[in-house]
């Protein structure tokens, strides 16, 4: 694909991943076109973000239905009913099935507070901080069956203090998810994204000036 392509975000929260991707579109540094945000919730922020773009909104509460296949699907109506080519999951707190990733196969997204395959599931920092881990960060992933376990797209990392908290590591590393998830979203829309064997591989993709990165440097 190499187009602007069409997206739906799916939110629970504030949703300043949503605002980071608005914000590069606006910007023209990416090429892409948000059909729908919908939110699992009335009450998410993300939807007043949206609001102020001029952005569809949808809330699908999932207590409004008898099971999750009831819920996904109606999910997957209001998608596809928006012509939505990519899905993009930022900070939508409902575990997906089978039966919804059947409908969007390598076209789902998903973002999460750590260097994937470390520190899957929630409270991804308070696991680092736990571990004594140098270095964290953020991945952008596709979405398969498994929790937080999808061929890997993009990372960033961060470093991580002696003094750091929770809460502190969570904002270092949110700064860059609001840098890689519109990078993403962009390498899928110019067509740069292959996935072989359970790997995504990045057409093009220059390397690094730098062999290694260390924390903490030398003195």
């Amino acid at each position: 694909m190499a187009s602007s392509p069409s997206i739906g975000v799916l939110i629970s929260g504030s949703g300043t991943n949503l605002q980071a991707i608005i914000d590069a579109i606006e910007r023209g540094e990416l090429a892409a076109v948000i059909r729908v945000v919908i939110s699992s919730r009335l009450d998410a922020y993300g939807l007043t973000r949206a609001q102020h773009h001029g952005l569809p909104r949808v809330v699908i509460p999932h207590e409004d239905f008898s099971s999750r296949e009831a819920f996904e699907a109606e999910l997957i109506k209001v998608l596809q009913g928006h012509g939505v080519e990519l899905v993009v999951l930022a900070g939508f707190m409902r575990l997906l099935s089978s039966f919804f990733i059947r409908a969007f196969p390598q076209r789902i997204m998903n973002i999460h507070p750590a260097l994937l395959p470390a520190f899957p599931g929630t409270h991804a920092q308070r696991q680092a901080l736990a571990r004594g881990v140098r270095i964290s960060g953020a991945t952008v992933h596709f979405v398969d069956e498994e929790v937080d376990h999808g061929p890997i797209i993009v990372q960033a990392a961060v470093p991580v203090y002696p003094d750091d908290t929770e809460e502190s590591l969570s904002a270092r590393s949110l700064a860059q998810e609001h840098r890689i998830y519109p990078q993403a979203i962009r390498l899928f829309a110019e067509g740069r994204l292959a996935v072989r064997g359970g790997r995504v591989i990045v057409h093009t993709e220059p390397r690094f000036q730098a062999a290694a990165l260390r924390s903490p440097e030398s003195a």
